[in-house]
C-alpha cells in the first residue's frame, strides 16, 4: 500500500463528510484562481496580446490535469526515493485508489487530496506565463509547461510536502506553497526570460495595461480563490489552524495593498488601481508560506513588508535589463522569498507547529531552515527552467518572429482578436471610416486608450 493511504479499519480515522465537502469546495476555489490569473494577466498586456495571455493560463488546466493523473501525483506524493522523488504504481492513472481509502492521518479521501493538489500544480506554471507576454510561440509554451511540471514542479512538490522529501524532513515550513509554487514559478520565469530575451520596444515603447478593470476583476478572483488555496492546505477544520490561516490571508493581503499604495504615493505621487491589485497579490503570495505560523499581528507585518519590498522590486527589471513583462519576478519570486524567510522571524510556535521564530525566542534555527528551502528551490528552478527554454529555443524555437510580435501575437497564434471594433462606430460620420481591428487600434500611436 503506498504512503498516504489508510483504510477504514476499526482503529483508523473515519471519513469526515464535513472535511471532505470543505476540501472539495477549496479545490474548486483554487481551480478558479487560474481563470482569475488569466484575467489578471490578460488585462495587463496590450490589446494585441490579450487572448494569448488568457490561453497561456487556460492551457495549463488541460495539460497539467492529464499529466497529474498519468504520473504527476505519483511523482509528487508516492513512496519516497532518496528524499528526491516519489513513485507508487497505485497512483499511476489514479487506478489503485479505492473509495474507502483516506489520506494518511486525515479524514478525507485520497481522491480529494489528489484533486486539491492538482489545482496547485495547474496554477504554478500558469504564473510563469506573465513574464513571457507578447513573444512566445503557443506550441513552444505548451511543450514547456509539460516538461516543466515533470522535471521541476513534481519533484519540488515532493521535496516540500511529500513524506520523506528532504525539505519536509529538514523542517522547512511552507504552509501552502511559498517555495513549491511562488519561488518555483518566479525563479523559472527569470530563467526563461534570460534565455528568450526582451520584447521588441522594451524600455522604448509604452506597454501599458489595456484594461485595468479586467486586472481588478482578476485580482478579486485571485483573492477569493486564495482562501481555498491557503485555508484548505490544512486539509480539514478540526483544530482551528485553517481558520487562523483564513484570517491571516485576509489581514496580510490588506496590509500589503496599503503598503504598496503608500509606496506609490510617496514615490510616484499617485494611488493606482494597478498598484492596489499588485499589492494585494504580493500579500497573498507572502502569507502563503507563513500564515500557518504567525499571529494576525504577525500577518500584518508580513503583508506590509512584502507589499513594500515587492513594490520596490518591480522596478529592478529596468535597472538590470531583464524583461519581466508582468512582474512575476518582482511579485512572486520576491514575495515568496520574503514570506518564507519571515517565518524565521514571526513564527509564534502556537499555530501549525511549535517551531518559533527569532522574535519569539526561537533563535536562528528556523530561519536557517527556511533559507535552505528558499535558495534550494530558487537555484534548482532557475537553472533547470533556463535549460529547458534553451533546448526548446534551439530546436523548435521559443519566440515568434519580430514582425509577428509587432503585428500581434493573438492574430498570429490564435487567428482571433480580443475585441471587435468593426461595429463600434455610430452616426453618419462613421460610415466613411474603414472598420478597425483590435490590432489596428492597438498599433495606432495616437490612440492613448488602448496603446498599452
Amino acid at each position: 500500500m503506498p504512503p498516504g493511504i489508510t483504510t477504514l479499519a476499526a482503529d483508523a480515522p473515519e471519513l469526515s463528510a464535513a472535511n471532505t465537502g470543505f476540501m472539495l469546495i477549496c479545490s474548486a476555489l483554487v481551480m478558479l484562481m487560474t481563470p482569475g490569473l488569466a484575467f489578471f494577466y490578460g488585462g495587463m498586456v496590450r490589446v494585441k496580446s490579450t487572448l494569448n495571455m488568457l490561453m497561456m493560463s487556460f492551457i495549463s488546466l488541460g495539460i497539467v490535469t492529464i499529466l497529474w493523473v498519468l504520473y504527476g501525483f505519483s511523482l509528487a506524493f508516492g513512496t519516497d526515493s532518496g528524499s528526491i522523488i516519489g513513485w507508487s504504481s497505485d497512483y499511476v492513472g489514479l487506478s489503485g485508489i479505492g473509495l474507502t481509502q483516506l489520506w494518511d492521518g486525515y479524514t478525507i479521501p485520497v481522491y480529494v487530496f489528489a484533486v486539491f493538489q492538482l489545482m496547485f500544480a495547474i496554477i504554478t506554471p500558469a504564473l510563469i506565463s506573465g513574464a513571457l507576454a507578447d513573444r512566445v510561440k503557443f506550441t513552444a509554451w505548451a511543450l514547456f509547461v509539460a516538461l516543466w511540471v515533470t522535471v521541476v514542479y513534481f519533484p519540488v512538490a515532493h521535496w516540500v510536502w511529500g513524506a520523506g522529501g528532504w525539505l519536509f524532513e529538514l523542517g522547512v515550513i511552507d504552509f501552502a506553497g511559498g517555495t513549491a509554487v511562488h519561488i518555483n514559478a518566479g525563479a523559472a520565469a527569470l530563467g526563461v526570460i534570460l534565455v528568450i530575451g526582451k520584447r521588441v520596444g522594451f524600455k522604448r515603447d509604452p506597454m501599458r495595461p489595456h484594461s485595468l478593470p479586467l486586472v481588478m476583476l482578476g485580482a478579486g478572483l485571485l483573492w477569493f480563490g486564495w482562501f481555498g488555496f491557503n485555508a484548505g492546505s490544512w486539509l480539514g477544520n478540526d483544530d482551528g489552524v485553517g481558520a487562523v490561516m483564513f484570517v491571516n490571508t485576509q489581514v496580510a493581503t490588506a496590509a500589503a495593498m496599503l503598503a504598496w499604495l503608500a509606496y506609490e504615493k510617496i514615490r510616484h505621487g499617485s494611488f493606482t488601481t494597478l498598484g492596489a491589485a499588485s499589492g494585494a497579490v504580493a500579500g497573498l503570495v507572502a502569507i502563503t508560506p507563513s500564515g500557518g505560523s504567525v499571529s494576525p499581528l504577525g500577518a500584518i507585518a508580513v503583508g506590509a513588508i512584502a507589499g513594500l519590498l515587492c513594490a520596490m522590486a518591480v522596478g529592478l527589471k529596468y535597472r538590470f535589463g531583464y524583461d519581466d513583462s508582468l512582474d512575476v519576478v518582482g511579485v512572486h519570486l520576491v514575495g515568496g522569498v520574503v514570506g518564507s524567510l519571515l517565518v524565521g522571524f514571526f513564527a509564534t510556535g502556537g499555530v501549525q507547529s511549535d517551531a518559533k521564530g527569532l522574535f519569539y525566542g526561537g533563535g536562528l534555527d528556523q530561519l536557517g531552515k527556511q533559507a535552505v528551502g528558499v535558495f534550494a528551490v530558487l537555484a534548482y528552478s532557475l537553472i533547470v527552467s533556463a535549460l529547458l527554454a534553451l533546448v526548446l529555443d534551439k530546436t523548435i524555437g521559443m519566440r515568434v518572429t519580430e514582425d509577428d510580435e509587432i503585428s500581434g501575437i493573438d492574430q498570429i497564434e490564435h487567428a482571433e482578436t480580443a475585441y471587435d471594433f468593426s461595429g463600434a462606430g455610430g452616426g453618419a460620420g462613421s460610415r466613411k471610416a474603414a472598420p478597425a481591428s483590435a490590432d489596428t487600434v492597438a498599433a495606432a500611436p495616437k490612440n492613448k486608450k488602448v496603446d498599452a
